[in-house]
């Protein structure tokens, strides 16, 4: 048999006032994947329109909806969805039918090869405007020029994950923009795999150009879970450190051309600087330790997750 028609999939859609497009999305994705077992799980990101009671009022035993108790946006959303996903494979990919469901059954082969745990699209012919494409720019050129992963098009929401690679991820804040930059640094085997594009179909953006300057802090962030996640205090305390020192030094000197030379010391500003740079020190090695220690905690506690679930129903009836 088929292991890719006998593997349970589930997809995981963030809803957020898409009551014009969540009929449509679910008509496609069924035509896309007859022969295949799945599930289709719907997350309705406490949407202000009539998204839920469209979504229930499809009455299909296919579709799982997760209402969440107020609005979290789109990574929490995407990490309650794939929580409690059952799928051998899990599929992200967004409601607004910019995303094409028929090119799941190609990125699945590459999926089910074993070969490759995730899969990710390369959206050809965008259909977005400039407020959409310049932070997708910027955010694909940061990520190639401060990390190994040359990943093409990050923004691309449509993804196919292995089971443990999706459960595996930690989606915070606003890091599904880095989803597969995440992946990759669990060490995920990651595919690219060129998509279709459409315009939305109805409704409007969620996005805006403040997204630049959301991209650029989510990225120092990455990096600083990249590299000092685990031993913050080589980053804090070797700065304090190196602070320290250079405000020993200016006071060092400050002290011979007190002592040495018989100069008054009391007006000059680099007296000030010196002892700043010590205090200074001193603070972001305490820091460096203080986050040590959450770190500590935040490996030896319970895992809790940063969201609350509301309700969930299946084919329009709560589970």
């Amino acid at each position: 048999m088929n292991p890719i028609t006998t593997s349970l999939l589930s997809i995981v859609v963030p809803l957020y006032n898409e009551e014009d497009n969540v009929v449509l999305l679910t008509q496609k994705i069924h035509e896309s994947l007859i022969g295949y077992q799945y599930q289709i799980i719907y997350v309705d990101d406490f949407s202000t329109d009539s998204t839920r009671k469209v979504v229930n009022d499809m009455q299909d035993e296919k579709v799982h909806l997760i209402c969440l108790k107020k609005n979290y946006g789109q990574s929490l959303a995407l990490a309650a969805g794939i929580d409690y996903a059952e799928g051998e494979f899990v599929i992200t990919m967004d409601g607004d039918l910019q995303n094409d469901p028929t090119d799941i059954p190609e990125m699945l082969s590459y999926a089910v090869s074993g070969e490759f745990d995730l899969v990710t699209g390369i959206r050809q012919k965008r259909k977005d405007s400039l407020v959409k494409k310049i932070p997708s720019k910027i955010a694909n050129f940061l990520v190639r020029r401060v990390t190994n992963l040359d990943i093409k098009d990050n923004g691309c929401a449509l993804k196919v994950f292995s089971r443990d690679i999706a459960k595996d991820l930690n989606l915070y804040g606003e890091m599904h923009r880095f989803i597969t930059l995440l992946a990759y640094l669990e060490g995920a085997q990651i595919k690219q795999v060129p998509v279709k594009h459409h315009a939305r179909n109805a409704g409007v953006s969620k996005y805006g150009l403040e997204r630049v300057f959301k991209v650029i802090a989510d990225m120092m962030l990455l990096l600083f879970i990249r590299k000092y996640f685990q031993r913050p205090i080589h980053l804090f305390g070797i700065f304090g450190v190196l602070l320290i020192l250079l405000g020993i030094l200016i006071n060092m000197y400050l002290l011979v051309v007190k002592f040495g030379m018989g100069e008054d010391i009391g007006t000059r500003p680099l007296l000030i600087f010196g002892v700043m740079l010590i205090l200074g020190g001193i603070q972001l090695f305490t820091i460096g330790i203080v986050m040590e220690l959450l770190i500590r905690t935040y490996y030896e506690s319970q895992q809790k997750r940063p969201y609350r679930i509301k309700k969930v129903s299946v084919g329009g009836q709560s589970a």
